[in-house]
């Protein structure tokens, strides 16, 4: 069966893949230009994810949808198991949101471009000043009403375990006073880790967890402290129990 699954990502998938990759691409871009760059941002790859996992036959299950309110801004956060989270969170979450992403994905032919027209957020930590102007343009995007997702460990995790927290979406969400929603994701270190890259992809069950939203209790320090715990507890609790616990990402 695996000989079969990995013959069918060659012939079948493969090309489907990159045809829909190009496709996305040009329609975001094209769309953007023209049009509102909201919609155009995340509908067509949101189709692109879910045409993505279907392809490969993956099964999802999302479970806690129930917990968000239609035209309420959120910083969702989520662990980062591996590079199919994004096709679970963009396909699947059904909220229209702005990523916070590594700069380096700006590199990516069509699909950097595409992304930089959608106004997702790119994250050089180069520096004070530029870590500064990302910040920025988050601000403004969850100002305008939008919804944003960052992976607040920063890089994919080497175990399947998550690392730790950095703060600067529980910083943002303390400034606007606005809900924090975790979000575990499980299933992605198995179809493909960060040490299989480019590489077959294994069939394995995903699912998205969204938990309860945190509210903001006052502002500040205390605040950014407090919501920062609750959200790594809730991700952490939420995770298949071979991949509970702490461990030390070099990366991060």
């Amino acid at each position: 069966m695996k000989i079969l699954y990995r013959t069918y990502q060659i012939v079948v998938f493969l090309p489907l893949f990159l045809l829909l990759t190009i496709a996305t691409a040009i329609t975001t871009v094209v769309g953007c230009l023209i049009g509102n760059g909201h919609f155009w941002g995340y509908y067509p790859g949101r189709y692109w994810s879910q045409a993505t996992v279907r392809l490969l036959f993956l099964p999802v299950r999302v479970e806690g949808r129930e917990h968000l309110k239609k035209g309420q801004s959120y910083v969702f956060v989520a662990n980062h198991q591996g590079a199919f989270d994004i096709f679970l969170i963009y396909g699947f979450l059904n909220r229209n949101f702005k990523w916070m992403m590594k700069h380096q994905l700006r590199r990516i032919p069509l699909v950097g471009y595409a992304s930089q027209c959608a106004h997702h957020i790119f994250v050089d930590r180069g520096g004070a000043s530029k870590i500064r102007k990302s910040y920025e343009q988050a601000r403004e995007i969850l100002c305008e009403g939008m919804s944003l997702v960052v992976f607040p460990e920063g890089a994919r995790t080497f175990t399947g375990h998550m690392g730790k927290f950095r703060r600067g979406a529980f910083m943002l969400a303390d400034e606007l006073q606005l809900p924090v929603v975790p979000l575990t994701i499980n299933g992605s270190f198995n179809v493909m880790p960060r040490m299989r890259d480019f590489r077959f992809v294994e069939w394995h069950p995903l699912k998205l967890t969204i938990h309860e939203p945190i509210l903001p209790e006052g502002q500040g320090r205390d605040n950014i402290a407090r919501t920062e715990k609750l959200a790594y507890d809730a991700v952490m609790g939420g995770l298949a129990p071979e991949y509970q616990g702490y461990v030390e990402n070099p990366d991060q």
